[in-house]
């Protein structure tokens, strides 16, 4: 979440300072985490369980603005099939020696506002997945990165 807010997303990238831009960058910096995190066997198991807490978190939100159960469900599944194939996205592209499929990715699951910089912000998404890749599974699993 941390990762997510950064103002340098917004002001230095041009993400949208909005309810669609914040959503997108939550998904981009959890998609990265994914990724690093299935790496390792261990780790690997417990992305459903982070998608799951992440789910918990957005249907809570929902709740808060006033979302209702007769439309929840129908919304929250749609967010989810965002998610997922954000992931498959960022996961293509993160593996890739280049930034042309990263760049791809953003375009596509970015709402930007303003001057759009998907490269800025294909750049910090590796330079954040970089960084989880320095860290030892055992940080990980204290959420130590995020501080």
């Amino acid at each position: 979440m941390a990762t997510a807010r950064q103002p340098q997303w917004y002001g230095e990238c041009g993400v949208a300072d909005s309810e669609e831009g914040r959503f997108d960058m939550l998904c981009a910096a959890l998609a990265t985490v994914i990724v690093r995190m299935e790496r390792d066997e261990d780790l690997h198991a417990r992305t459903a369980l982070l998608t799951e807490l992440f789910v918990e978190d957005i249907e809570g939100q929902l709740r808060q603005q006033g979302i209702g159960d007769p439309t929840l469900g129908k919304r929250m599944g749609k967010l989810m099939s965002a998610l997922g194939g954000r992931i498959g996205a960022y996961r293509t592209g993160l593996a890739a020696a280049d930034d042309s499929a990263l760049i791809e990715a953003v375009e596509r699951n970015v709402t930007f506002a303003g001057t759009p910089d998907a490269g800025c912000v294909a750049q910090r998404l590796r330079t954040f997945h970089g960084a989880l890749l320095e860290i030892a599974d055992a940080r990980f699993l204290d959420a130590e990165f995020a501080r």
